[in-house]
């Protein structure tokens, strides 16, 4: 969640800075590849009442598909819709992130995320400027399908190859962890889920005239979409989990159906999503095993979400879109099933090849020269402590009978290398383990001095400057597993009572 914070941080800081200006500047120098000008976005006092009255009244849209913009219509576009397209930048980011969850040092992921804003801006400014030269060859792409998920996608994949494998991820075969907290990862969703319905709706960018239709047809369309998802990630997840029905496999359903309708969503019949969402939910759970099956590790699975489901959303588009009249949001195009030829559907061929090239290549080479300066992966034992603990400090307040659950189980060292199988090895507790534990807490404020409660039979004590720090049985027995919780250290008060 850090990393979330930071996207917004660093990466709004640099799409204010140039990140507009490469999507949507109209400086000399501006080609149908790059954009220039309008850097370190601003507008003047004479500006400002046009600016906001102008998109009030007559809720202007970014890109020419729409409309032939006036000046004051483009000033609107200049700042109003700078915001938007802010958050659609971090966006992508974001989706990064869960790829090189729990091994990517903090520091370098902090200039990754300043520098990745370049990585989105420019495929924006193909599809949605007026200079882009697959926005000139009439792509359809309403909400952001390829330039957010597909460039989030490809550079997760990217990332998570370069990061490598979390430690002992697949030294016990492919099965995946299991989860830490489903009830979170389903709020999770739910926000996602509502969000979405402002991001596919919010596109229309407006109300007014024949906007308010478009909207109306993208919340049934994203709403349709989500449950074709949702059945066939339950459909599948019973077939294939021994009739049970598994919480990820759903969450990962319904989200790779909200992708993949993005493109076409104001566009689209309810039957379409349905079958649009369906296909996209399928593709991320296959995708999943997959990916692991190739050793790529992604902890949250967003290559296939968002990567292979926006593949298919934008190549759906040269399937089921039909030509519309009232706003053109379809470029005058219409796709394979509605007689429209295979025009549409090569026009988003070459965007998802041209996008993903870039999007994979760019990363790429922003991760190797950063990692040239900082190293992107954490050390091995920082890692194992966990990044709550050595990065950001987070000491959490737990009984000691607690500690001893197999999620507090941390690998150990013996004789200078990191075990992770389950069986227990001769040389017992890791002294070196302790130790550095140790240091770590000492380098933290120390807490106020609290009386511990007796540690359990389960748990093994090692006094620290701070108090007694509990380890957990695995540790004391010498257990090894490949997961890395953050260690826990008990402090409860006395009950007096």
């Amino acid at each position: 969640m850090v990393k979330n914070a930071v996207d917004v941080v660093f990466g709004g800081l640099g799409y204010w800075m140039f990140g507009y200006g490469f999507s949507f500047g109209q400086d000399r120098g501006t080609n149908q590849f790059i954009a220039f000008g309008k850097f370190f976005l601003d507008s003047d006092e004479k500006e400002m009442g046009v600016v906001f009255a102008t998109y009030i009244f007559q809720g202007t849209q970014l890109s020419p598909q729409h409309f032939n913009p006036s000046v004051k219509q483009q000033t609107v576009t200049m700042l109003c819709l700078a915001l938007r397209q802010l958050s659609f930048a971090t966006t992508a980011t974001t989706i990064v992130s869960g790829a090189m969850a729990e091994r990517c040092n903090f520091v370098a992921y902090c200039i990754f995320s300043f520098l990745n804003t370049v990585v989105f801006c420019l495929p924006a400014g193909w599809v949605w400027g007026q200079h882009g030269f697959l926005n000139k060859l009439r792509v359809v792409d309403i909400a952001g399908c390829a330039p957010v998920h597909l460039v989030g996608g490809a550079s997760s994949l990217v990332a998570a190859a370069m990061l490598k494998p979390r430690h002992g991820r697949y030294d016990r075969g492919t099965e995946p962890p299991p989860m830490g907290s489903p009830t979170n990862a389903l709020v999770g969703m739910f926000m996602l889920w509502w969000g979405w319905l402002g991001f596919n709706c919010g596109s229309t960018f407006g109300v007014s005239g024949h906007k308010w239709k478009y909207a109306a047809r993208s919340a049934i369309v994203t709403i349709n979409s989500s449950v074709g998802g949702g059945i066939t990630a339950l459909i599948f997840s019973y077939a294939v989990n021994s009739r049970k029905f598994s919480v990820i496999k759903l969450i990962n359903g319904i989200l790779a159906s909200l992708v993949a309708i993005t493109a076409g969503c104001a566009l689209y019949h309810p039957w379409e999503a349905v079958v649009v969402g369906s296909v996209g939910s399928l593709l991320a759970n296959v995708g999943m095993p997959l990916l692991d099956w190739l050793r790529v590790d992604d902890p949250v699975g967003a290559i296939a979400v968002h990567g292979l489901s926006s593949v298919w959303g934008m190549l759906a588009v040269g399937l089921f879109v039909e030509r519309d009249s009232l706003l053109r949001l379809s470029r005058g195009g219409a796709g394979v099933f509605r007689g429209g030829g295979f025009y549409l559907l090569g026009v988003q061929a070459l965007a998802v090849l041209t996008i993903s090239a870039w999007s994979c290549l760019s990363t790429y080479i922003i991760l190797w020269g950063i990692n040239r300066v900082v190293p992107i992966r954490m050390s091995l034992e920082e890692e194992q402590i966990g990044a709550d603990f050595v990065e950001h400090g987070i000491q959490y307040l737990q009984r000691p009978e607690q500690s001893a659950k197999p999620s507090t189980e941390i690998a150990t060292i013996s004789n200078g290398k990191f075990n992770t199988r389950a069986e227990p090895t001769a040389n017992g507790p890791s002294e070196e383990l302790v130790e550095a534990i140790t240091n770590r807490q000492q380098q933290l404020p120390q807490p106020p001095r609290r009386d511990c409660e007796r540690a359990s039979s389960s748990t093994q004590t090692e006094d620290t400057p701070n108090g007694r720090l509990f380890l957990p049985r695995s540790i004391a027995t010498g257990r090894q597993t490949w997961r890395r919780p953050v260690p826990r250290t008990a402090w409860s008060e006395t009950d007096s009572t």
